[in-house]
């Protein structure tokens, strides 16, 4: 999966990699030429007593060492450039791909992992790939050509190679295969941890209206404990291959110089070319060693590569229409014609045989009890999912054969829920239409009963908003969002339950203002309380995700039980009928 990953990738900076591997190449080459000068040096000019053979040769080296430090800062400078950039593209592409997704792919993941995976373990890769320009690329060639010089030194000592490589690959390999599901653990723990800091973040008010503070520290650190017990076993893991990595050098280095010794003893070979043979056998146990550390990040990439690949490789729910209606005969006639809902492994249905056609210059009331399928029926029509059965029309388009940005014109959503970006008033509001005058935004937070606060603000427009939305109360929240939607000027309002957080007075105001400035549009009102829909034109009753009545408030009243009870749980009998 790594190796796929980093393919994709990788493809558009050949020309990057290239000079790369050019470089550490010719700064490799230098590093093993040096030693074999060193030895040059010794068996010639030192024992020799030549002085001017000593400069000449030293002159030569400072040379090639000055020519190693340059190819060094080029192959660094490219290869970094190159593992910058290969995390940006993965962010972006992670981005782009979750920007797809519906609300069913984005709960699938979770918000916390999917943050996790974006940074994280975006970074794990990163990093791996500029070690791997950094190091991994170097190391195999010194490896391999430090193993073709000590054999060209003195190849009966070079046997010493046939032993010391294959216990230290063995002893490496074994340790690296108890890492890998550490870390497939540890980045699972770490989604956690975020989720719990996520929840108690956004859940702060909460947690100290209950005074639940004591619990939330307890699991927050119940979560923290478990990723610090998987982080210190991967760290014990660590530990213990340095030092025996180190053990296996120094006892190759005693060897060396033990055989070595009795090699010069015996006149079969100089003291430059045991110096030597020292020197590349550093250089190969550097080598493998920089190759282990290499390998120690290996297993975290390749975890963190699948978990990127499971985002980048998940289709959407919601698929793009392949040819697309790109315009509408029609302004705003809705139609939901037998539509059904089921969640994936669901046991019953959400919605179920559900018709409602709402026209232009209407008000469409939705009401039903908790868990009746209002909400999920609102997300139908601007696709956050996609009916199971049945079809969504849009002018008497299926919505599913709608471009996405014609679709996004048509309709306007204020959520359950509205959401504030953080910024100011202005560019809220204009999310929809950046290119709204002032004017525009003035009489949508008229129209939203929103003018008043806003003007009361520091800044007026360029009020700063929290993220969230979090430095405004619920009331205004919602109030906002209103008018951000009626700044985007769509043929159908979709209203999903949002006037909750209103008085009953700027709630009533709100609906006026609304009757005689979108006359012409298609509106949809979800809620809960009764004052809010009952003058609408045609109020239609979802019970445990079926319709059961349609009609007027009036004509419900006579004929609707279901109606019926949820009036009166509200209101009087006197209240209802006047």
């Amino acid at each position: 999966m790594l190796i796929k990953l980093l393919r994709v990738h990788l493809r558009p900076y050949r020309t990057a990699i290239t000079l790369v591997v050019l470089f550490q190449f010719l700064q490799t080459l230098a590093t093993l030429y040096l030693p074999a000068l060193n030895a040059d040096i010794i068996d010639n000019g030192v024992i020799k007593g030549d002085t001017g053979y000593v400069l000449q040769v030293g002159a030569g080296m400072i040379g090639i060492t000055v020519l190693q430090i340059a190819a060094q800062i080029v192959a660094v400078y490219f290869g970094a450039r190159t593992a910058m950039a290969v995390g940006r593209d993965l962010r972006s592409s992670i981005f782009v791909r979750v920007q797809t997704f519906s609300a069913r792919e984005v709960g699938q993941f979770g918000a916390p992992s999917l943050i996790t995976r974006t940074t994280n373990d975006v970074q794990q890769i990163q990093m791996l790939v500029l070690l791997t320009f950094t190091l991994m690329v170097s190391a195999p060639i010194m490896c391999v050509g430090g193993i073709v010089l000590a054999l060209r030194e003195d190849v009966p000592l070079s046997s010493l190679l046939l032993v010391i490589v294959p216990v230290l690959i063995t002893v490496i390999g074994l340790i690296i295969s108890r890492m890998r599901p550490l870390f497939r653990t540890m980045q699972v723990r770490l989604d956690r941890v975020n989720q719990v800091m996520r929840e108690q973040i956004t859940g702060i008010r909460v947690i100290r209206a209950f005074v639940r503070d004591e619990h939330e520290r307890e699991r927050y650190g119940v979560a923290n404990d478990e990723l610090t017990d998987v982080s210190l076993r991967i760290g014990r893991v660590m530990a213990f291959m340095f030092p025996t990595v180190m053990l296996i050098v120094n006892i190759s280095s005693v060897a060396v110089l033990w055989f070595g010794g009795h090699r010069i003893d015996s006149g079969g070979m100089q003291v430059g070319a045991l110096t030597a043979f020292i020197s590349y056998l550093m250089q190969i146990l550097m080598s493998i060693m920089m190759a282990t550390f290499m390998f120690m990040m290996v297993p975290r990439a390749e975890v963190c590569a699948e978990r990127i690949e499971e985002v980048l490789d998940a289709e959407s729910s919601v698929a793009p229409p392949k040819t697309p209606v790109t315009t509408l005969a029609q302004h705003g006639e809705l139609e939901l014609r037998d539509v059904g809902f089921r969640y994936p492994g669901a046991e019953a249905a959400v919605l179920s045989g559900v018709r409602v056609t709402a026209h232009p210059g209407q008000i469409t009331a939705i009401i039903g009890s908790t868990g009746s399928g209002k909400t999920t029926l609102l997300n139908l029509i601007p696709r956050l999912f996609d009916a199971t059965e049945g079809s969504v029309l849009v002018d008497g388009v299926e919505v599913r054969d709608l471009d996405p940005a014609l679709l996004s014109r048509t309709i306007g959503l204020v959520p359950q829920r509205p959401y504030l970006f953080s910024g100011t008033i202005a560019s809220n509001l204009r999310y929809g239409n950046p290119d709204a005058t002032d004017e525009q935004l003035w009489e949508a937070l008229e129209i939203a009963q929103a003018r008043e606060f806003v003007e009361r603000m520091d800044g007026q427009l360029a009020a700063p908003i929290a993220q969230g939305g979090t430095n405004v109360s619920g009331g205004q929240r919602q109030r906002l969002a209103i008018a951000r939607t009626l700044v985007h000027r769509p043929e159908i309002y979709l209203f999903d339950d949002s006037f909750s957080a209103l008085d009953y007075a700027t709630d009533a105001a709100l609906r006026a203002a609304l009757t005689e400035h979108i006359a012409d549009a298609t509106v949809v009102i979800v809620a809960q309380r009764v004052s809010t829909i009952r003058d609408a034109d045609r109020i239609v009753v979802l019970d445990d995700g079926k319709v059961v009545g349609t009609g007027t408030h009036d004509d419900l009243m006579e004929t609707n039980e279901t109606y019926r009870e949820i009036v009166l749980s509200q209101l009087t009998a006197a209240e209802a009928a006047a």
